[in-house]
């Protein structure tokens, strides 16, 4: 927060743009009791397990809904994505009752994002060096046979790893970061607590290192827009204040090209007993890699709520209040489509470059007439609607019915 304040009235061009094209929001604990805890004890009488949880005993980062769970049932009973959305997906309710065991301070981060149209967010963390990138939540093997045999009691049964739609995206973004800071991809000496299991690139996906369920992460990916990874600084979950320094310049290259991958409509946000942040986009600023644009009617008039659909990628987004919407891709030619209630859908292909700026595809959507011919297909018992032939003339059994629909 110093640095940008202090770099942007000094006239720094990178951090003037940073902060003039986009929101970023920043939160400096997510759980304010596990630090203060932490702190009083220090680096040289802490351990890694205190300040992790709050002063009621949640763990915040494993406290949000299981929504990829949820997710995978729904595929399993092939209800995606008509009966059972793959995008924004709804809390449960029994998870927003007051009795339910859930963090105040996760019911205000949920609030927060649904608040906000975050775009991009990272949360830092501590006790590995490491970038790691949803799904966090391992998906079930598939039940065994009852003919095939079963795994004894010694082999391991690992879970199926799940990739999300958004893998490919995820892996540069988790990059980004990795290769532009200073020791992260230096795994020759291995992990803080056991061997390397990052490939020697610093970045792992989340199911494969360390799974679990119900993670901010998953949670951001699953209920919003936003793009979300968890940023491992280091061994040390509360290093020296003398370290501090060395920490920051370690980080401070990372953490401007991660914001800079989205950022002029981008947002961040926070982890338990760390700092957080979320570029949010204001009306149409700069998406570095990607598409962004605006979903309007046939008046010019935005349409919130629009669902945006890229071809070979089974993830959607919609648009904000403003019929603003932003997506991160990776270079290529993709396919686009605007879907909103009441209107045609929209269709059209949209380029990504290799060069800095994000291609803009806006949509006009024009009236459909699915609203009424849907008030009328009820009105009718949701049966087909039987043709009336000029010339022929009706019984009176159909004449009752059309004098009914009319």
């Amino acid at each position: 927060m110093q640095f940008l304040c202090k770099e942007y009235q000094d006239g720094n061009p990178r951090v003037r743009g940073l902060v003039t094209d986009t929101r970023i929001h920043l939160v400096p604990s997510l759980n304010p009791d596990g630090y203060e805890l932490a702190r009083e004890a220090g680096s040289e009488l802490g351990n890694w397990a205190l300040g992790h949880w709050t002063e009621e005993g949640f763990d915040l980062f494993e406290n949000f809904p299981d929504l990829a769970s949820a997710l995978w049932a729904a595929e399993e009973r092939r209800l995606v994505p008509h009966q059972f959305p793959n995008h924004h997906i709804p809390i449960p309710e029994h998870y927003l009752a007051e009795d339910a065991a859930v963090a105040v301070e996760t019911r205000a981060v949920m609030a927060w994002m649904d608040k906000n149209p975050f775009v991009l967010g990272a949360n830092l963390q501590g006790g590995e060096k490491l970038v790691s990138f949803p799904f966090d939540t391992a998906r079930p093997s598939p039940p065994t046979p009852a003919a095939a045999p079963r795994p004894s009691d010694y082999e391991d049964e690992h879970p199926e790893l799940q990739e999300t739609p958004d893998h490919a995206v995820f892996r540069w973004l988790a990059i980004s970061y990795a290769s532009a800071h200073l020791t992260m991809t230096e795994t020759f000496r291995g992990g803080c607590h056991a061997q390397d299991t990052t490939d020697a690139m610093g970045i792992v996906q989340g199911a494969k290192w360390h799974p679990r369920a119900g993670s901010m992460n998953d949670f951001s990916y699953l209920h919003t827009n936003c793009l979300e990874l968890s940023l491992y600084l280091g061994c040390d979950k509360f290093p020296h204040e003398s370290e501090l320094q060395q920490e920051w310049e370690n980080n401070k290259e990372s953490l401007l090209t991660f914001m800079e991958q989205v950022c002029a409509g981008t947002h961040g946000h926070s982890c338990p007993n760390c700092p957080t942040w979320f570029c949010s986009s204001p009306f149409l600023t700069q998406v570095h890699r990607g598409i962004k644009g605006i979903v309007t009617d046939q008046q010019g008039e935005p349409i919130a709520n629009a669902t945006i659909v890229v071809g070979g990628i089974n993830h959607n987004i919609r648009t904000a209040s403003a019929g603003d919407y932003w997506r991160i891709l990776n270079p290529g030619e993709y396919r686009v489509s605007a879907r909103a209630e009441g209107y045609n859908p929209s269709v059209k292909t949209c380029h990504v470059l290799y060069d800095i700026g994000a291609t803009q595809c806006n949509f006009v959507l024009s009236r459909s007439n699915w609203k009424r011919i849907r008030e009328i297909m009820a009105m009718n018992g949701n049966r087909p609607i039987r043709l009336v032939v000029p010339g022929r003339p009706m019984t009176p059994r159909e004449r009752l019915r059309l004098r009914m629909r009319l």
